[in-house]
């Protein structure tokens, strides 16, 4: 983990797909953002008025089969983790995502579209100091048979994901990942989402994965893998755990110092995980990159309930 400046892109760019759930066709176009914004998601081509919700854990009204973000008025961005992910795990702290449909598109299935993206526009440096929330102790939280906690790690994020499927082919998988961009790239960003040819009726009847294929999606049935290209890595259903993860995660406004830890997870419970972190004001601080480099001079906020300017979610479900 790099303690330096905050970061945004240096000039535009933009990915056209689909909706994996939708189906519908969409445009993202990624772009700068002033020191201290964070991602907003700016959604146009609403009766001509574009309407902004920012990238932060209070703004997400749903988590079923993936992240959703909306304000009083109802939905604004659907299968926000993947583009989230890229812009957290390549070190952009601010940056403005435009898009012209109600989901962010699947492209492949991964995150490496919204990779090239961020390296054809560029990174640069602004002058503020990036600040991070450093986790200060444990949080956990159980949801049935998922568990997810969150604990210290001064020295940067980490991730420690456990799926366990009882479908043979996909079976039990783990995976730990330190946090950096040269690994986001190389290890994460292109493991695809995954499901299981049991379900897509079931999906299909509740009005999700309309715009899933072969294209963007690793199908699998009870004996093995329907994609004719194979795997890219032989644990990549897991990867692409870490991957949601990382995105899941980056709604905490500020990228995170901490080592997260999923147990059967997915977006309910990283959401959870995250909601309970936040609701607990003794549980983190605001610090600076100067002070994480210099941990005696510290510059902090202490349990301030503020994230990127932003009030940070008062509630939360049971943790142990």
């Amino acid at each position: 983990m790099k303690f330096s400046r905050q970061t945004t892109l240096r000039a535009h760019a933009s990915v056209a797909g689909v909706g994996v759930h939708s189906g519908l066709p969409v445009t993202l176009t990624l772009g700068p953002a002033p020191i201290d914004a964070g991602f907003i998601f700016v959604r146009t081509g609403l009766d001509g008025c574009d309407r902004e919700v920012q990238a932060t854990a209070d703004q997400v009204i749903s988590t079923e089969f993936a992240t959703v973000l909306g304000d009083a008025e109802g939905p604004l961005v659907s299968t926000a983790e993947h583009v989230l992910a890229a812009l957290r795990g390549m070190g952009v702290d601010n940056a403005t995502i435009e898009i012209d449909g109600p989901e962010v598109p699947i492209m492949d299935g991964s995150a490496a579209a919204f990779v090239a993206a961020i390296e054809q526009a560029g990174i640069v440096s602004q002058s503020a100091q990036r600040r991070f929330i450093q986790v200060l102790k444990p949080i956990s939280v159980a949801i049935g048979d998922s568990f997810g906690e969150i604990r210290p790690n001064a020295s940067g994020f980490r991730a420690e994901v456990e799926i366990d499927f009882a479908n043979p082919v996909i079976g039990k998988q783990s995976y730990a990942f330190e946090l950096s961009p040269e690994r986001f790239r190389r290890e994460v960003s292109r493991a695809r989402t995954f499901g299981l040819m049991a379900d897509v009726a079931r999906l299909w009847g509740a009005g999700f994965a309309l715009g899933a294929s072969f294209e963007n999606t690793a199908v699998f049935d009870d004996e093995r893998l329907l994609n004719p290209e194979g795997l890219r890595f032989a644990d990549e259903c897991v990867r692409h755990k870490v991957l949601d993860a990382v995105g899941d995660l980056a709604l905490a406004g500020l990228p995170l110092l901490g080592t997260y830890r999923s147990v059967r997870g997915g977006h309910k419970l990283n959401h959870a995980v995250l909601t309970a972190l936040l609701a607990d004001r003794t549980a983190w601080r605001v610090v600076e990159g100067e002070a994480v480099r210099r941990p005696a001079r510290p510059v902090v906020e202490v349990g301030s309930g503020i994230v990127g300017g932003r009030i940070a979610a008062a509630y939360g479900p049971d943790v142990s």
